[in-house]
């Protein structure tokens, strides 16, 4: 398992050189909640009920999510499912077409200085073409680093891998190949065979 996953590593991070959309960083955060609590003294936000976050292409929903902020103005925001759906993100990367990368999680620990995220219990990441997912691994903790396109899974919440602890799963799906093109129709005209005139026979007398 461990060469399946070092080799589809590499063909994530090499085959593609897709990064995440460069142009997220640069776009502001966009909150909906149904509740928040916030601490100005020590630049806390706790949102509550449905939250979604966006930034340009990122998503991330959650039942729970803590924002903090640091001197510098970066964000670092905890998701978590509280007994719920899993908390999720999804990002369009940085390549040609409609390619995206999503993750789900019952915690997801995101930072927003090196857009790097962090996935704790029943962690999926996957890659799509449009709705088609192109590949997916699953294991207990996976860490994804959106600028380098790269990620790291091991079977242990603790962001290290626990001999006996448990195996992840990794799933590759086949290229897609364009269908051959069907034969060309001739446009010459299709010859007919010469056929004799019929002979008309001669009436017999009397008749």
């Amino acid at each position: 398992m461990k060469k399946l996953f070092l080799s589809a590593a590499l063909l994530l991070s090499i085959a593609g050189l897709a990064h995440a959309e460069k142009a997220d960083s640069d776009k502001p955060t966009h909150i909906d909640y149904d509740q928040v609590d916030v601490d100005d003294v020590k630049q806390i936000r706790i949102f509550t009920g449905n939250v979604v976050l966006t930034r340009g292409t990122l998503i991330m929903k959650a039942a729970k999510a803590v924002l903090t902020q640091d001197p510098e103005g970066y964000d670092y925001v905890t998701l978590t499912a509280e007994g719920g759906p899993p908390a999720t993100f999804r990002q369009k990367r940085d390549a040609p077409g409609d390619q995206w990368i999503e993750g789900e999680a019952q915690r997801i620990d995101y930072d927003g200085k090196i857009e790097l995220a962090k996935l704790f219990t029943k962690a999926k990441v996957r890659r799509l073409e449009g709705t088609r997912v192109s590949d997916e691994v699953q294991n207990e903790f996976i860490s994804y680093d959106s600028r380098k396109e790269f990620f790291s899974a091991k079977n242990d919440v603790s962001g290290v891998t626990i001999p006996g602890k448990g195996r992840g799963t990794m799933v590759i799906q086949p290229v897609l190949k364009p269908a051959a093109p069907a034969p060309a129709k001739s446009s010459a005209p299709v010859a007919v065979p010469n056929t004799p005139a019929p002979t008309t026979m001669p009436n017999p007398v009397g008749q």
